[in-house]
């Protein structure tokens, strides 16, 4: 599946996400009254510090609720996983514990390279 969609790519443009300039881009929709959303934040941001080519965008989905809506968020943390070519390869719409993200993050690189 690919966010190519005329509404799904306005939407990305919009959140400011560039998947050609990364191996692999996160896009994480998150609530703030979400517990699993913060952690979730926080454990991406500490792998793109460790994880060459990872980029992590984060999303404050009662901010921007066209984009919810165009790329059909139903539940926060949703996570999207990105390759270079925008195409998705993954998506969450679930809470993750830190090995199971990590283990995600590590298999997508490697198969993104």
């Amino acid at each position: 599946m690919t966010l190519q969609t005329a509404p799904a790519a306005a939407a990305l443009a919009r959140l400011g996400v560039r998947p050609g300039e990364a191996d692999l881009t996160v896009v994480q929709f998150s609530t703030a009254f979400c517990g699993p959303c913060r952690a979730t934040k926080a454990r991406l941001q500490q792998l793109r510090t460790t994880r060459p080519g990872l980029a992590y965008v984060h999303v404050d989905a009662e901010s921007h609720l066209d984009e919810v809506r165009a790329l059909d968020v139903r539940s926060t943390p949703t996570l999207f996983f990105l390759d270079r070519t925008g195409a998705v390869r993954g998506r969450s719409d679930r809470a993750l514990g830190a090995a199971e993200l990590t283990a995600l993050v590590d298999a997508r690189l490697e198969a993104g390279r």
